[in-house]
């Protein structure tokens, strides 16, 4: 077989190999989420704990796959975001930040990792908080978690994209919130955080995708964020954003020595995955990275925000669309939840009903698997479904 042949061969989910390395990311960020909630603290600063999640990643992986023939790219795939209370997403700061917990945050986690180019990502939100999680705060958590189980259900071989857009809408408004604009569940592939087949979280006349259905062997990051406020975040500071992936179709000759320097640097080092101007240096980085965005080189992931005092919260986990059903992979549980709404809907209480496993044979009958079970107990915990873990 030739080199070009086995490289499609291992692309999808039919080779035992790929999901075994989708498998050991999982395990990796799963350890990785889990080790960054431990530390989250009161008056820990937020840069040493996205630091402490890249390098936990960073070493795990470094561990796998030393003696092979072929190299194998291995590592963080997302830099390790803390987003804190109505800060939305991709708040990743520099080492000279100074910003820090405190008691009562709302603290969204957001990391992914890979082996080989399969991705897992995960994102989790832990409140800093003895006992139970109330109001509001425990609503946009519900929201976003019972929207993520409604999604797992949903996104299944013959069901389309735009059913589970739709879906989320209808759960996060039953606990009066809304989901986030702008925020997207993409299909992942080998080296492509970010896929053609897409999920849209809110519908509307400015933000257009492709009709997709979905087919056994892909593989997602179910991505979802709900908000007590608007859902319609917005971009309050350029010099926030400090996470940039390379836009591999674009080139354009760089002007000043630092952008030069700064992108020679990023074609070597984080030629296709997102990375965090964390690891590059700060002051050369600062000048060069803006010309490199600006011929757009770079694509930015920006930090967004909601209102202040608006709650935010959010969930994401990758799920493998095997034969047998749907694997998902990455997960954390959640603290208890005490939301102040509950789902009385009958449409999505039948959402939640779904199983995730199927029976190979046997016209397509759902099978009451372990998952399936999950959503059983979703008003009991208030929406704050149990979570397994591998």
């Amino acid at each position: 077989m030739s080199d070009d042949e086995r490289e499609k061969k291992e692309l999808d989910l039919t080779s035992p190999e790929v999901v075994t390395k989708y498998k050991s990311a999982a395990e990796i960020v799963n350890k990785a989420l889990q080790l960054v909630i431990s530390e989250c603290k009161p008056k820990t600063k937020i840069v040493d704990l996205c630091e402490k999640g890249d390098s936990y990643i960073r070493e795990q992986t470094g561990n796998m796959y030393k003696n092979v023939k072929r190299k194998i790219e291995r590592g963080v795939a997302f830099p390790t975001c803390v987003s804190v209370n109505n800060t939305v997403c991709h708040f990743s700061p520099l080492a000279s930040d100074e910003t820090v917990l405190e008691d009562g945050d709302i603290v969204k986690i957001d990391m992914a990792c890979h082996i080989d180019g399969f991705i897992a990502a995960v994102a989790h939100t832990h409140v800093l908080h003895e006992g139970p999680v109330t109001g509001r705060a425990a609503d946009a958590i519900a929201a976003a978690n019972t929207a993520a189980e409604v999604a797992l259900r949903l996104v299944r071989p013959g069901r389309k994209n735009k059913d589970v857009t739709e879906a989320i809408q209808k759960v996060a408004a039953a606990y009066d919130c809304k989901i986030v604009e702008g925020v997207l569940s993409h299909q992942m592939k080998q080296f492509v955080i970010d896929g053609n087949k897409v999920v849209l979280s809110v519908s509307n006349p400015d933000t257009r995708v492709d009709d997709a259905e979905f087919e056994e062997n892909e593989v997602y990051a179910i991505d979802i964020v709900a908000s007590t406020g608007d859902g319609k975040p917005k971009l309050l500071d350029e010099k926030q954003t400090t996470i940039y992936k390379r836009a591999v179709d674009k080139s354009y000759h760089l002007k000043m020595k630092a952008s030069r320097f700064i992108f020679s640097e990023i074609s070597q080092k984080f030629p296709i995955m997102p990375f965090s101007a964390r690891a590059l240096e700060e002051k050369r980085a600062r000048l060069g990275l803006v010309e490199c965005v600006n011929h757009e080189l770079l694509q930015p992931y920006p930090v967004l925000h909601e209102k202040p005092g608006d709650d935010v919260a959010h969930i994401k986990f990758t799920v493998l669309l095997m034969p047998n059903g749907s694997d998902r992979v990455t997960s954390h549980p959640l603290q208890e939840l005490q939301p102040t709404k509950t789902i009385d809907d009958p449409e999505i209480k039948a959402w939640l009903a779904l199983g995730t496993k199927t029976k190979k044979k046997g016209g397509g009958k759902k099978k009451k698997g372990k998952k399936g079970a999950e959503a059983e107990p979703m008003e009991a915990t208030n929406g704050a479904t149990p979570q397994e873990q591998d």
